[in-house]
C-alpha cells in the first residue's frame, strides 16, 4: 500500500473529514462541511488547502520542509510523499489546516481556491545559500 493510500485511509477515518470527488477533477479528496481540505492527485502528490494566514504564519517552516512545495498566491501547499516522515508531516499539516479553517474561516462569498494541480508546477524551495 502506498503512503498516499495509507494517509487517505487514516484521514478518511477522522470525524471532521469526508471523502468527496475533488473539484479539480483529479484523484480523490477529503473535505469538511465547508471546504475541501486535501486532494490526493497521485501516489505521491497531495495538495493541502491551508488559509492564507496559516501559510504566512508557518511559511518559514513550510519552506524548510523538503517535501513541501509552495506556489506563490495559492492557498494550497503540495506535499510529496516519498518516505514515512512525509506522511507524518501531511497528517500534522491536515490537523493544522482543520484548525486554521475553524479559527480563520474564509468567507463563503470568496471564490473557491484552485488547488496546485491547476498550476504549471509547484516551485521548490530555494536551496541556495543566499549568494
Amino acid at each position: 500500500m502506498t503512503l498516499a493510500l495509507r494517509a487517505m485511509a487514516q484521514l478518511a477515518s477522522w470525524p471532521d473529514l469526508t471523502e468527496t470527488p475533488p473539484s479539480c477533477g483529479t484523484g480523490r479528496a477529503l473535505r469538511t462541511v465547508h471546504h475541501e481540505i486535501v486532494h490526493f492527485h497521485t501516489d505521491q502528490d497531495v495538495d493541502l488547502h491551508l488559509t492564507a494566514r496559516a501559510i504566512r504564519r508557518f511559511e518559514d517552516h513550510l519552506r524548510g520542509a523538503t517535501a513541501v512545495r509552495l506556489v506563490p498566491g495559492s492557498r494550497w501547499v503540495t506535499i510529496r510523499l516519498e518516505v514515512e516522515t512525509d506522511m507524518d508531516l501531511l497528517l500534522t499539516l491536515v490537523s493544522l489546516a482543520l484548525q486554521a479553517h475553524q479559527a480563520w474561516p474564509v468567507s463563503r462569498d470568496a471564490p473557491a481556491a484552485e488547488c496546485n494541480d491547476h498550476h504549471d508546477m509547484a516551485l521548490p524551495r530555494d536551496h541556495s545559500s543566499g549568494s
